[in-house]
Formats: structure tokens, C-alpha cells, sequence
């Protein structure tokens, strides 16, 4: 199982800020959380995929027991 921390607009996207979800790759948990919500299929797909800080490509192999953040998009300034 991987461990994911989802933050602000991923986290409403999907119903939880933390869950905890089977998947191989990153590809897989975009599709797994793309999965739940009529909003998360979207929102998902612009979000970025970190683990230890370093962004990862949608076809990176994950461990179980990664941690991963799950973080949309945001402006600042």
C-alpha cells in the first residue's frame, strides 16, 4: 500500500487529505484516486506527484509503503 498525502484541492477531490491506496505506479494511483469523485479525474491529472520531494513521472514504479504528496496546482507570489 502506498501512504498519500493529498492537499488542498486534491484533498476535497478525492474526500480525504490521507489514504492509503494499492497502486504500482504513479500512473496507477493518478487513476486510482482519479476514481473518486466526480471532480477528482480532473483535478488529479494537473496535480503533481511527489515522493521524498522529488516530483515524479506518471510511469515511476512505487514501493509499497512510499509516501507520496499529492499537490495541485497553485499561484503565489
Amino acid at each position: 500500500m502506498i501512504r498519500v498525502r493529498a492537499f488542498a484541492a486534491a484533498a476535497e477531490a478525492v474526500g480525504a487529505p490521507e489514504l492509503d491506496i494499492a497502486a504500482a505506479s504513479v500512473g496507477d494511483l493518478r487513476a486510482a484516486l482519479g476514481a473518486r469523485g466526480e471532480s477528482a479525474p480532473r483535478v488529479i491529472a494537473q496535480c503533481a506527484v511527489l515522493r521524498a520531494g522529488e516530483r515524479l513521472e506518471d510511469s515511476a514504479p512505487l514501493n509499497s509503503g512510499d509516501l507520496v504528496d499529492v499537490l495541485p496546482p497553485f499561484a503565489g507570489g
